[in-house]
């Protein structure tokens, strides 16, 4: 038996036959859910109607919280260029948001004019990155500026969806320190959460750039710069007081600055009271440490007699000035001898006993005296020690010679047994006695 299954599946999408025969017309229905979108500002969106057995029903867009009609089937109502509404011809509506700006946030209905009517919903969230605004009043209290010691408030007001959340820190990344107006007490962080960065008691170290960041999840988060300045009476430090160079030669005197605003800086000098001018004899330079302080140097060329004496660093601003003095004195130097040491002279010292049997050669042994042998165990021979005496070394050379008679010998042994020496030994005088002949 054949089955018609043409006929039979255009009938079940168009109509219902019911039990006694009669044709009922089927209900249109929704094949999918509408979609709920989060879209970054500035981007395209589109909501997608799917409906089927629409028959001679229309697909309506309206904007659920403002009630308002968007669009009748592919015919726009909303004047917005922005929004448009396409159909594929046969089941599927498509609603199109160009460029959705924080307004176009909401519920989004697809209606079919049916009794009742049937729709379905999809909600449309627009974020907004963080952006900060370049407001009169972020910043409070003469600005970013103050003398030390006074208070400075740093506003920082951003704006975004979700509401972004702000967060401070220093450029340098260098730690924040927060004091309590009026007291002591100081807390140190890395950062600081909050719209008003607020630095009571400020000191110089407080100087430099403050970055205020805004994010809230949505790329890019975003950051505002802050320069803090804060004034202060010139400082002036002198490590080297006291410096020492030898004639015809250069010399470098240095002075460590501390000054904001910035000061006027000079060299002078002590006994005339007259600036330096910059020149081929006096060369100047700054070296910049940090936002308040500086290296200010001095070079003294090709020193003369006249050069030496005190040199005055000075710096100045609108609240004050400082001076620091460093004193230049001649250094003497001295001179070291090139000649080396000659070839050490070796005599041998020679015991009591053998030296007493050399001499018995050539003189008689008077009437009554003993013999060497004759002498106690203490006096027995010893043997030979070979002490080297070399030339005296040229000793190092000065403006006034060192008198020869206050030179100090140079003594070298070479024994095979370690030999010891006093003064009240007799080996020891016979040697001293023996490196005085050699002297002479």
């Amino acid at each position: 038996m054949r089955t018609a299954t043409g006929p039979l599946l255009l009938c079940s999408l168009l109509n219902v036959v019911s039990a006694t025969g009669q044709v009922t017309e089927l209900e249109p229905e929704f094949l999918a859910p509408l979609e709920n979108h989060t879209v970054t500002q500035g981007r395209d969106v589109y909501f997608t109607c799917i409906v089927n057995h629409l028959s001679t029903y229309k697909v309506a867009w309206i904007k659920s919280d403002s009630k308002a009609i968007l669009a009748i089937h592919t015919h726009m109502v909303a004047q917005n260029p922005r929004l448009s509404v396409t159909h594929n011809g046969h089941n599927t509506w498509m609603l199109h948001v160009s460029n959705v700006q924080k307004n176009d946030s909401g519920t989004y209905m697809c209606q079919i004019n049916t009794d009742p009517m049937r729709s379905q919903m999809g909600n449309l969230e627009v974020v907004i990155p963080p952006d900060i605004l370049n407001d009169n009043e972020s910043t409070e209290s003469g600005g970013s500026m103050a003398v030390e010691g006074g208070t400075v408030k740093l506003k920082c007001h951003a704006t975004g969806v979700p509401e972004p959340s702000v967060l401070w820190r220093r450029e340098d990344s260098r730690n924040l320190v927060l004091r309590h107006e009026g007291g002591r007490e100081k807390q140190v962080v890395r950062s600081y959460d909050g719209d008003t960065l607020v630095l009571n008691n400020i000191q110089r170290s407080d100087m430099g750039p403050y970055l205020c960041i805004a994010s809230n999840n949505v790329p890019p988060s975003v950051s505002k710069r802050f320069v803090v300045k804060v004034h202060f009476h010139p400082l002036i430090r002198v490590s080297n007081q006291l410096v020492a160079a030898p004639m015809s030669s250069d010399v470098v005197v240095q002075c460590y600055v501390e000054a904001s605003p910035r000061a006027m800086n000079h060299w002078m000098r002590d006994e005339t009271g007259e600036k330096l001018p910059p020149s081929d004899k006096y060369i100047m330079t700054e070296t910049v440490l940090n936002e308040y302080s500086l290296l200010m140097n001095l070079t003294i060329r090709s020193l003369e007699k006249k050069d030496f004496g005190n040199y005055v660093c000075t710096s100045s601003n609108s609240l004050g000035k400082a001076e620091g003095i460093v004193r230049l004195q001649e250094l003497h130097l001295t001179v070291k001898s090139t000649s080396t040491a000659s070839t050490p002279k070796y005599i041998d010292v020679k015991s009591r006993k053998q030296q007493h049997k050399e001499k018995s050669k050539k003189w008689k042994r008077p009437k009554g005296r003993k013999e060497a042998s004759e002498y106690g165990d203490a006096e027995e021979d010893q043997e030979v020690t070979t002490v080297a005496l070399p030339e005296l070394q040229t000793p190092v050379a000065s403006q006034t010679a060192t008198p020869a008679s206050t030179r100090t010998p140079l003594w070298i042994l070479h024994s095979n047994a370690a030999v010891g020496f006093s003064i009240g030994d007799p080996i020891t005088l016979g040697l001293i006695s023996l490196y005085c002949l050699c002297r002479q």
